[in-house]
């Protein structure tokens, strides 16, 4: 099954989640309309993630070599570079489109296909931008908070988001040798899942309902880079 079936189905989800009941009562968050859904849905991945994703996750870490994990992160973040930089472009964010691009250039070619961060070495920013973002970037609302299967925290705006950057994605989308995709995007799986295991090392330490801190650290975070850090500065100089 090709990976914007995938993507689709996400959508679906939410459409369902919006036709489902909502959370009522007098301590109901107005951004989570859909808790008892998501919470459902937080419960499933949690389980997925135990069973089978931390611990690949977790072998990963203790068995691959450093420089090794470090390249292969490199390469995937090397790939989302480019789709930053075409995200900036139609957000008329001509700086971090140009800087995103000359990561893209500088690490394909010069880091071995981006295996090596020449541009971070050379001090040229990163950015790291989606479709959703674009949409918020021109007035799309985020709609209610929603907790998509495996995939995790999310909303509405930003699951439809995911159909479009899926047709970005240079693994799903460019890479047409079955074995190749499939192999790449379980790599990448691993990889995202073993940069995170110290944060959710931390998260099972710190937070007494973990539901409720990833969700408000998942939304405070999607609006602060819905407005640019150089447009807060603009208007505090006008």
């Amino acid at each position: 099954m090709k990976t914007k079936y995938f993507f689709k189905g996400c959508l679906l989800v939410a459409m369902f989640a919006l036709l489902t009941g909502c959370a009522t009562g007098p301590n109901a968050n107005p951004q989570d309309p859909l808790e008892p859904f998501n919470r459902s849905v937080y419960r499933f991945n949690e389980g997925v993630d135990k069973a089978v994703l931390k611990p690949v996750a977790t072998a990963y870490q203790e068995t691959v070599p450093s420089p090794v994990r470090t390249g292969v992160h490199n390469f995937f973040g090397n790939l989302r570079d480019l789709w930053s930089a075409v995200n900036a472009a139609l957000q008329l964010r001509p700086q971090v489109a140009v800087e995103n691009f000359m990561r893209f250039n500088v690490n394909t070619f010069f880091g071995f296909g981006g295996v090596l961060d020449i541009a971070s070495e050379m001090q040229i920013p990163k950015t790291s931008l989606d479709f959703g973002h674009t949409l918020g970037r021109w007035g799309v609302p985020a709609g209610p908070y929603v907790v998509l299967p495996l995939l995790g925290p999310s909303s509405v705006r930003d699951t439809a988001g995911l159909i479009v950057d899926q047709q970005g994605d240079m693994v799903s989308e460019g890479v047409d040798h079955n074995r190749t995709r499939n192999s790449l995007q379980a790599v990448r799986v691993v990889d995202t899942r073993a940069n995170l295991l110290r944060a959710t090392d931390m998260l099972d330490e710190i937070a007494l309902d973990k539901y409720s801190f990833v969700r408000d650290s998942y939304l405070q975070r999607r609006q602060s880079q819905i407005q640019p850090e150089e447009d807060r500065v603009w208007e505090e100089e006008k």
